[in-house]
């Protein structure tokens, strides 16, 4: 397994030294325009076992990493009861998910651009069961949603727990970044998420990561992530990434308050270098070959 802490001083050297990774780029680049030719936007769902341990935090922050990349990147808050990514960016759209369902408004229509470079789609507040949708509706959904294929990396940031909603969006994404903090109350309940994901969908290819928030640091980190990656593989027959882990930095906290991006407030805190380790590794894993968001779009239906 990498050395988290040497990844971040090698970032911090890039930074100093003017290191852009100018040799990769004509690759990345070509890349990035066949996927996006080909609608095949790279879909990432973000999940925990329970609330409170950083989830949206990640989701949003992982986006603006994205983003300077030179990535089209959006953020759909897929909490249909306590949508918040538009909290935590201090804005308030006037429509959300909700229009959208309903046929009053379409995708592009409620999509938001920020400040930031990216874009986002506001949850549902309220509209807890995608299920109980109407035929004309979650038609309409499905086609609704195959227009935000033109984004290269698309961020699901799902409720908390293990809600229908919350599998369904986990099963049909391409990769699955599962957060937990240290606590044994997290670990227990991110374990409890795993367990489900292993029994429901046994023949699912997404890939599976899992980062540990708020760590006091990579010692710290690598117990948890060891830990649940062994038990998982001997007890479940599931692999699971470690992507790295995120400082326990005050930083993030003063951002919660200041409704900004940690990322923004300082780009190089210890959160910060965390979260661009973790998006860097998410890039070395690979696209992986998939049907891009409207593969996704029918598998959350079951329409495959």
């Amino acid at each position: 397994m990498e050395d988290q802490a040497e990844k971040l001083r090698e970032i911090v050297r890039q930074k100093k030294d003017g290191d852009t990774g100018e040799a990769d780029k004509p690759i990345r680049r070509q890349e990035e325009n066949t996927a996006r030719k080909n609608g095949k936007a790279r879909i990432i769902t973000v999940t925990s076992g329970k609330g409170g341990v950083g989830k949206t935090n990640l989701s949003v922050n992982m986006a603006l990493a994205y983003a300077r990349l030179g990535k089209k990147v959006v953020v759909m808050d897929a909490d249909l009861g306590l949508a918040n990514v538009n909290v935590m960016l201090n804005m308030i759209p006037k429509y959300n998910l909700y229009h959208v369902i309903k046929k009053q408004k379409t995708i592009k229509e409620i999509l938001v651009e920020t400040d930031y470079g990216i874009s986002i789609v506001a949850g549902a507040s309220g509209f807890s069961q995608i299920a109980n949708m109407q035929e004309d509706e979650r038609q309409n959904f499905i086609n609704e949603l195959d227009t935000l294929s033109n984004a290269d990396i698309i961020i699901i940031d799902t409720s908390a727990g293990v809600s229908s909603n919350v599998l369904d969006f986990i099963a049909a994404a391409d990769d699955a970044v599962i957060i937990t903090t240290p606590e044994p109350t997290a670990i227990t309940d991110a374990y409890g998420i795993i367990k489900i994901i292993a029994t429901e969908y046994e023949n699912s290819t997404m890939g599976l990561k899992l980062v540990v928030n708020r760590a006091r640091g990579a010692a710290e980190a690598k117990k948890v992530a060891d830990r649940m990656i062994n038990i998982a593989g001997q007890f479940l027959n599931l692999k699971v990434d470690y992507l790295g882990f995120i400082y326990d930095d005050k930083v993030v906290s003063q951002a919660v308050l200041k409704q900004k991006p940690f990322m923004v407030i300082d780009p190089k805190c210890k959160a910060s270098l965390c979260v661009q380790h973790i998006v860097a590794r998410m890039e070395r894993s690979g696209f992986r070959e998939s049907g891009g968001f409207s593969s996704m779009v029918q598998k959350f239906f079951g329409r495959t």
